[in-house]
């Protein structure tokens, strides 16, 4: 298992909380989380951020809603099993027809958008393959 390292920009047009939830995520995607993994207590990461600790609960409560961790007051938070049938289809569909909009608003053509598509599943797939050797 790989160190995870997380980042937060404060001055990022993007909120803390979603900056923390996508990092887990891509952690998770990159198999630098795995099941079982543990997160830091959220009063520990916002005093290593200088950020409100509900900040990072919000991170967590959205994370937890998505099936991605559990929840305890005895263990914190850690990463659940990642089940394809936990995803709802309709919100991931919601969330990458955004995400396509927007390229497409931004002139990029879609073979681009389809190669870095490939790229970057591609990406996770090989560090999950990695990390099972």
């Amino acid at each position: 298992m790989k160190a995870l390292i997380l980042n937060v920009d404060l001055a990022a047009e993007v909120p803390i909380y979603q900056q923390i939830r996508d990092q887990v995520v891509e952690a998770i995607a990159h198999g630098a989380l795995i099941e079982g993994s543990t997160l830091p207590p959220t009063r520990t990461l916002a005093a290593d951020f200088g950020i409100n600790f509900h900040t990072v609960n919000k991170a967590y409560d959205l994370l937890r809603q998505e099936g991605l961790i559990r929840l305890s007051r005895k263990t914190g938070a850690v990463v659940t099993a990642r089940a394809a049938d936990q995803l709802l289809p309709s919100d991931w569909t919601a969330r990458a027809r955004t995400l396509l909009a927007e390229a497409v608003a931004r002139g990029i053509p879609a073979d681009h958008v389809l190669q870095t598509c490939r790229t970057l599943l591609d990406s996770f797939s090989a560090a999950q393959q990695e990390d099972k050797r």
